[in-house]
């Protein structure tokens, strides 16, 4: 009940404090690079990478250094790999399903999400959020016959510099609250995992834009996320 009525509160400072981040914070563009391949040798692997703008790479200059290239490049060790990116700079709940709808059907075994930021910061309710997750998860289940579904956390907004205070805690508090439904939610979907990145809260690991991860933070979200995909293939 107190957290309705202190964010009620400080609403018309919240709203100043967004419209000044939107105006000062450098809009960085997506990286160059390709956003789909093939590489590898050994057992088949579909993958496709869904999501927002740290999905798409947003905070390198080169999809090398991004989430796609660096699990890509791990990924193909041990796999024959087909890989896609779909993702986009911001991109909400709503938009991956309304992008599934229209994507052609393929099969995929491993899904990697990254998904919630601008739902945060757009407002959308708890509520809604959780029913978009589901319509993803049968999406991809259903449509795409996805094996391994695996739902990246949303990052710790309240340490994002980008962010003034009291922006900063109140986003931080609402990235918590969607992370902490979505794993109840998940907990008795046998294809769905989610994965909760424990990144340094330090300077090299954030972009210059002080929101979007840097090269060193995909890195690690790239070797965790081939951790899971490589043990749950060996599972199937």
């Amino acid at each position: 009940m107190i957290y309705p009525l202190i964010i009620t509160a400080l609403s018309p400072l919240l709203l100043l404090q967004g419209l000044h981040v939107r105006k000062v914070t450098p809009r960085l563009p997506e990286p160059h690079g390709e956003r789909s391949g093939e590489s590898g040798a050994g057992p088949a692997l579909r993958l496709l990478i869904l999501g927002d703008s740290a999905a798409a790479g947003v905070g390198v200059a080169h999809q090398s250094e991004a989430l796609s290239g660096q699990l890509s490049n791990q990924l193909a060790c041990n796999f024959k790999l087909s890989w896609q990116l779909s993702a986009k700079n911001g991109f909400k709940s709503q938009n991956i399903v309304e992008l599934l709808e229209k994507k052609p059907l393929k099969v995929f075994d491993a899904v990697l999400i990254s998904i919630g930021v601008n739902d945060v910061t757009g407002g959308t309710s708890q509520k809604k959020w959780l029913a978009l997750q589901l319509q993803i998860i049968e999406q991809l289940t259903v449509k795409f016959s996805t094996q391994q579904i695996i739902f990246t956390a949303l990052p710790p907004m309240h340490c994002f510099p980008a962010l003034p205070q009291p922006l900063r805690w109140v986003f931080g508090l609402r990235a918590k609250q969607l992370n902490r439904c979505l794993q109840k939610m998940i907990i008795d979907k046998s294809n769905c995992t989610f994965l909760q990145l424990q990144t340094p809260m330090k300077a090299e690991y954030i972009a210059e834009d002080g929101f979007h991860p840097s090269a060193k933070t995909y890195t690690l979200w790239a070797q965790e996320a081939a951790k899971r995909i490589k043990i749950n293939r060996q599972t199937v």
